[in-house]
């Protein structure tokens, strides 16, 4: 299915119909509002502000709604929940429009603002959600109809996984599932799945076939003994985007853990993927850019500085560049100012040492100040890297903490940061040990990841740097 496609329906509808309800507001505060403060009819104009207006009023909703996470899983979406949604966002986008455009306005008594937000809001609200409503109806048709659907992958072989396929391709309505085949937890086994579906392999290749069969979703249907499995599996989940769904056990029942995909269908636990609220994510990405671009302006005495400096109390060049692996396993460039005398790797990867001879006596105070860091606010601006997240690793290193934590991976599904928790705990790491162990910090930051800890990171990272702290 083409999701950008979808995905643009919903977008120009949005749009379309924000301009719409902005054009009435205006027809009705020329003929009703202003008609009650002057007693006369007032001329209607389209001003060159009337077209930026509905240029730009638009463009805000279309944030609002990106904001609050509309525009995510587009074809999974539930009718009731949309109607909730887009109420909600228009009550907030209504009240932050009337407060910033609206509240100034000539009016014969309060009234008029009443009437002029309400009016705003019932039309905003009516004109945005039929057409969504429409979009939304067609697609959930087309998927009960068993027109479109998703390429999915079963994880698991026998009786479970059997039965799970069974419930959801029984009956007039399909779920959206179009089954590739199913991989096995065991190998050499057999396969009960077999009659039913292609056999593709075992977890051990589930990256390469989620790749190879550009797979959507994930469907864990383990037996009771193969549970010990769980954990290798979310692992290599981790740096796919894909929607992972496993059969519930009793004890997820019972604690409250399951999060129903669908209300008549076959209950499955949605492993979600989302660390932070979308509003808090986008807020993430602009405080990222703000912070980036302002650093890049009001230090650059300090970039200009740091640069002569380095290249006077060392040979070779200023700017130090280095492959790290960034977001989703991509490689980029890491930008930092160079710590070290040249040559310092040429047997090789190396981690830093207290005493390490191999950093100039400047490089010694950057890394204690983190000046060499300040460059990565040009990755920052360019969006490979954010304000905090966990330090971005070469390929090398991975491949060596993997070995000792294979959840490592769950790092890769954010953006790597210039500061994180465990960079804050550990500073530099001298051995994959220490790696490994800074790793605990990270985890615990992706697993309560908020704008509040990422101030608090924050706050601390500039402390060392103050008092000259770092490692």
């Amino acid at each position: 299915m083409n999701k950008k496609l979808h995905t643009a329906k919903y977008l120009i509808s949005d749009f379309l119909s924000a301009s719409l309800a902005w054009f009435f507001l205006f027809i009705f505060r020329k003929t009703v509002i202003e008609y009650q403060i002057f007693g006369i009819e007032i001329p209607i104009e389209y001003s060159s502000t009337f077209w930026l207006a509905l240029i730009v009023i638009p463009t805000f909703w279309i944030i609002i709604y990106a904001a609050s996470g509309y525009y995510r899983n587009i074809y999974r979406k539930s009718r009731l929940k949309e109607l909730g949604q887009t109420l909600s966002t228009s009550i907030i986008g209504v009240i932050i429009l009337f407060f910033v455009l609206i509240l100034d306005d000539t009016v014969s008594s309060y009234k008029n603002y009443y009437f002029s937000l309400f009016f705003l809001f019932v039309t905003h609200f009516t004109l945005t959600y039929l057409p969504r409503l429409i979009i939304t109806t067609l697609t959930v048709k087309d998927i009960h109809s068993g027109k479109k659907g998703f390429n999915t992958l079963l994880i698991g072989s026998n009786g479970k996984a059997v039965k799970l396929y069974k419930e959801l391709t029984t009956g007039d309505k399909r779920h959206g599932y179009k089954f590739i085949g199913f991989v096995t937890i065991n190998k050499g086994e057999k396969h009960k799945l077999n009659q039913y579906m292609d056999y593709l392999g075992s977890i051990d290749d589930l990256e390469k076939i989620i790749q190879k069969y550009k797979i959507e979703e994930v469907l864990f249907a383990a037996e009771e003994s193969e549970n010990q499995y769980v954990e290798k599996v979310l692992n290599k989940l981790q740096g796919s985007d894909v929607t992972t769904k496993a059969i519930p056990s009793m004890y997820d029942l019972l604690t409250g853990k399951v999060r129903m995909s669908s209300f008549l269908g076959t209950p499955l636990i949605i492993i979600s993927h989302q660390l932070m609220p979308p509003w808090q994510e986008a807020a993430k990405r602009v405080i990222d850019f703000g912070v980036a671009l302002l650093v890049l302006i009001i230090a650059s005495p300090l970039y200009l500085f740091t640069a002569i400096t380095v290249k006077m109390t060392s040979k070779g060049p200023v700017f130090f560049t280095q492959e790290r692996i960034g977001k989703n396993g991509h490689p980029f460039k890491i930008i930092k100012y160079r710590s070290m005398f040249v040559g310092s790797e040429k047997n090789g990867p190396q981690l830093s040492s207290d005493g390490d001879p191999r950093i100039t006596p400047f490089g010694l105070f950057m890394r204690k100040t983190r000046l060499d860091e300040i460059p990565q606010f040009f990755n920052v601006l360019k969006g490979e890297m954010s304000l905090v997240g966990p330090r971005p690793e070469r390929q090398f290193y991975i491949d060596k903490i993997l070995e000792f934590a294979p959840h490592y991976k769950r790092l890769l599904k954010i953006k790597p940061g210039i500061t994180s928790w465990g960079q804050v705990k550990y500073g530099y790491a001298e051995n994959v040990q220490e790696m490994v162990e800074r790793v605990h910090y990270d985890i615990l930051y992706i697993e309560n990841m908020s704008l509040y800890y990422d101030f608090k990171i924050l706050i601390h990272t500039v402390l060392i740097v103050l008092k000259r702290d770092g490692k």
